[in-house]
């Protein structure tokens, strides 16, 4: 197969998490940057990095990237560019723009001059006048940084990598189901480790976790744009997707727990982790963080993102809910912890420092990843009991 570069991107903070993934799946990486790791791959690696990527937010085909300070310029260099090798005759495309710190900064110039640069040069390839625009839907991105354009051609979709496909039901603003599998790579949790969420919303932390024990690839039960494309055979598609199916681990449990004082909430979690294909391996309950203890067993891991700002709106229960954070946490030392909140005074409220913080976006939302180690479980096996289903918070 032919090889062409992409960039898989992420959130700033994210790219050493979203570079393993990369190598994982067997890809050579040609560059990391902020919010973006380019690397080279085939039609099977566009389908594979839709299908497996868990901390991406998109994958892109990286058409071509040059200096660009006037709109001739950026018309002439789009114009060279081989967009014939993706863009059909009866394919519809768009053309999404953004510019930070260069000569072009009129976003909508620089996407009115992309797309008539394009339109020019499959007119030229396809001795066409007129498209009819009724095949696959492509979405073209000029982004300018320091006067240098980087064009590329989205292979995700309108919704992005963080959408699963499994969020049926939903509450008020949940953790993105990408930095989620993120945030959970970063704490150490692996499949034989007991892991609990004590304000768990809609469930994404104890979804993402069942997934990545189970190896269900996370793009696995939905589309994407690329799917329609005639470059990337449909039996390609259905082949990695055959292969994803059979590579589910169908032994053993992951030890998951996860409550919330809201029953609605609860609720619509056990929903999310069903479509998910994990709703077995999970265990929710609906109860007030001060009234829950954790699960019995050693070297576990609490991780959280408690309420804050529009989810509760006193500032004292914001104070009194991370007091019971601390609190719970101190029944069993050999636990490690990991919070991410938008909440300034986190560890004071806690009443510890954090072993490591990582500043990071939830969506636009500025957010802290707070990280306190436990000691590193037996080499020999760590004590991984748990209660029997409906135990945990006894």
């Amino acid at each position: 197969m032919k090889t062409f570069e992409l960039i898989a991107t992420s959130t700033f903070g994210l790219e050493a998490m979203v570079k393993k993934e990369v190598e994982d799946l067997g890809y050579e990486i040609t560059s990391v940057s902020d919010g973006k790791i380019t690397y080279i791959g085939d039609a099977e690696a566009i389908v594979l990095s839709n299908l497996w990527l868990r901390s991406a937010d998109r994958v892109y085909i990286k058409m071509g990237e040059f200096k660009a300070t006037s709109f001739e310029e950026l018309f002439n260099k789009v114009t060279a560019l081989p967009w014939e090798e993706w863009i059909t005759p009866d394919g519809k495309f768009t053309v999404n723009g953004k510019s930070v710190k260069s000569a072009l900064f009129s976003i909508s110039d620089c996407q009115a001059i992309t797309k008539k640069a394009i339109v020019k040069r499959l007119q030229a390839h396809y001795n066409m006048d007129w498209f009819p625009e009724t095949g696959p839907s492509y979405t073209v991105q000029v982004a300018l940084l320091k006067d240098i354009a980087t064009l590329t051609i989205d292979t995700t979709g309108p919704d992005g990598l963080h959408k699963r496909g499994y969020r049926v039901s939903s509450v008020e603003a949940p953790i993105k189901e990408t930095l989620a599998a993120a945030l959970l790579q970063i704490s150490y949790w692996k499949k034989g480790r007991i892991l609990y969420d004590p304000c768990c919303g809609s469930g994404t932390f104890a979804i993402e976790a069942a997934m990545m024990a189970k190896n269900i690839a996370p793009g696995l039960n939905r589309s994407f744009s690329s799917c329609r494309w005639p470059q990337i055979p449909k039996d390609l598609w259905e082949e990695l997707r055959q292969e994803a199916r059979e590579a589910i681990d169908q032994k053993g449990s992951p030890i998951i727990y996860a409550s919330d004082i809201n029953r609605n909430a609860i609720m619509s979690a056990r929903e999310n982790a069903k479509a998910a294909g994990v709703g077995e391996y999970i265990q929710f309950f609906a109860k007030p963080l001060h009234k829950t203890s954790l699960p019995h067993g050693d070297y576990g891991v609490v991780l959280s993102n408690p309420p804050y700002g529009e989810r509760i709106s006193d500032k004292e229960q914001v104070i009194r809910l991370h007091k019971d954070l601390r609190e719970l946490m101190n029944t069993n030392p050999t636990w490690s912890f990991y919070a991410v909140t938008s909440a300034p005074n986190f560890e004071k409220d806690f009443g510890k420092k954090a072993n490591k913080t990582r500043k990071l976006f939830n969506g636009n939302l500025q957010v802290n990843f707070y990280q306190y180690f436990g000691p590193r479980p037996p080499k020999d096996g760590e004590n991984f009991k748990a209660l029997p289903q409906g135990d945990a918070t006894s």
